[in-house]
């Protein structure tokens, strides 16, 4: 089903339009995203659909990370519901936000029916630890405590905003894992609040992104003078339709540009018709009238997410990085790495703007493991079909993971979509760890 699915995807042409126009990721089920910038990288943690998720099935939190927006490398599993000793289920990880302060990181964490906990971490990949080992809050006459966002004020106080149906506050204190005062709620929320809200400031105003109406869902925001409102109703980010359906929103700064994700059912769409909790997280460039008011986004498919800047293939490269790997899947390989694996004949990763430089490359390295022979990598510019500029036979490496190398067309020089397509006898042809330019 996976192959017939993969060729049907190609065969209707979307292959070109997908990569600019279709959810950010596509080898795992993702929702809830939490952009973070750090040290020139976007960091987006977000929750996890399981593959055979029907309702809400979810029991860790997921890491990708890009330096040019169009190409994520994913690092896995960073923290799970095992990571909260007091907690027993194995369900109910819904979303997170994860916030820096004083060099460590702090990851607040819905535990759906048993309230907010938090982990910490020294860096942004984690380990994430529990340093209280209870709930942040949890308010147990119902179970409205999700969907936290954290925000750092200019004068260091932190608040951290919640809640559906109801909205909720509390003023953390300066060692993020408590809070000062009583639980705020809201008597009137902003207009349209469902849930899910993203709260941040700029330019001296407050702004409270949030899943607007139901049902279908879109993204509304609201903005205020005052870190704890009121709030005032503006408007869209992005507008109900009935493809939207679920929303939830994270908006970050980078690199001069504003973005907003969330996440869609576009890629479950290109599996079945039926509906089922797989979600999968899209982005867009976002944009500020000169009051400060945002201006409206159309919907993810209908716009083209721009790469900021050039990829560099002339480093080590995980091979579970790509703007586009439909049908491919990632498992994790050994101390936080992961690789590419259930590739069929006929799929591939592809790659956005690759800079070649001004001389070209001279030879492609793969690092892999297979249990076939006769398989091989055709490395490809512009297209899926497009130039074969090498070709690297693999052969079963007997289950151990080799380095293989293949001379290329030293010719193809600049900026290229890359393209690396899998051919072989039939599925599960190896799995791919690293590749690099020489």
């Amino acid at each position: 089903m996976k192959k017939m699915t993969a060729l049907l995807f190609v065969a209707a042409g979307f292959y070109a339009n997908a990569i600019e126009q279709l959810p950010i990721i596509q080898t795992k089920y993702n929702a809830d995203p939490a952009p973070m910038v750090h040290n020139d990288t976007i960091f987006l943690y977000t929750s996890h659909d399981e593959d055979d998720a029907d309702g809400f099935k979810m029991k860790d939190w997921l890491l990708y990370t890009s330096t040019d927006m169009v190409n994520w490398t994913e690092h896995g599993a960073v923290a799970s519901l095992k990571d909260f000793g007091w907690f027993s289920r194995d369900n109910g990880a819904w979303a997170i936000q994860v916030v820096e302060r004083n060099g460590k990181f702090y990851m607040y964490c819905p535990i759906h029916g048993n309230g907010i906990g938090v982990l910490v971490a020294d860096s942004p990949y984690g380990p994430f630890k529990d340093p209280i080992g209870k709930p942040l809050v949890w308010q147990k006459e119902h179970w409205n405590d999700i969907d936290p966002t954290v925000f750092i004020d200019d004068d260091g106080q932190a608040y951290m905003y919640w809640g559906n149906p109801d909205l909720y506050y509390v003023k953390l204190n300066e060692d993020m894992v408590s809070y000062s005062g009583e639980i705020h709620k809201f008597d009137s929320a902003p207009q349209h609040y469902q849930e899910g809200p993203w709260f941040y400031k700029r330019n001296g105003r407050y702004y409270l992104a949030f899943a607007s109406t139901c049902c279908p869902e879109g993204i509304g925001y609201a903005m205020s003078d005052n870190p704890t409102g009121p709030w005032e109703t503006k408007g869209y980010i992005m507008r109900p339709t009935e493809r939207t359906r679920g929303n939830h929103p994270g908006i970050a700064d980078y690199k001069g540009k504003t973005y907003v994700f969330g996440h869609s059912y576009d890629i479950l769409r290109l599996e079945t018709p039926h509906h089922h909790e797989r979600r999968s997280v899209n982005a867009a460039e976002m944009e500020y009238n000169a009051d400060g008011t945002i201006k409206e986004v159309p919907y993810w498919k209908d716009i083209e997410l721009k790469q900021i800047e050039p990829f560099n293939p002339f480093k080590k490269v995980q091979a579970e990085t790509m703007a586009w790997g439909f049908g491919l899947k990632t498992r994790p390989h050994g101390n936080r790495n992961m690789v590419v694996t259930n590739i069929d004949n006929g799929e591939y990763i592809c790659l956005r703007g690759v800079d070649f430089g001004k001389k070209g490359a001279k030879k492609f390295i793969a690092n892999l493991s297979s249990r076939k022979s006769g398989s091989s990598i055709k490395v490809r510019i512009d297209s899926k079909d497009g130039k074969v500029i090498g070709v690297l036979p693999v052969n079963d490496t007997a289950g151990g993971y080799s380095s293989l190398s293949c001379n290329l067309d030293r010719k193809v020089k600049g900026i290229h979509d890359l393209y690396l397509t899998f051919e072989g006898d039939g599925d599960d042809l190896f799995d791919f760890d690293y590749w690099e330019f020489k």
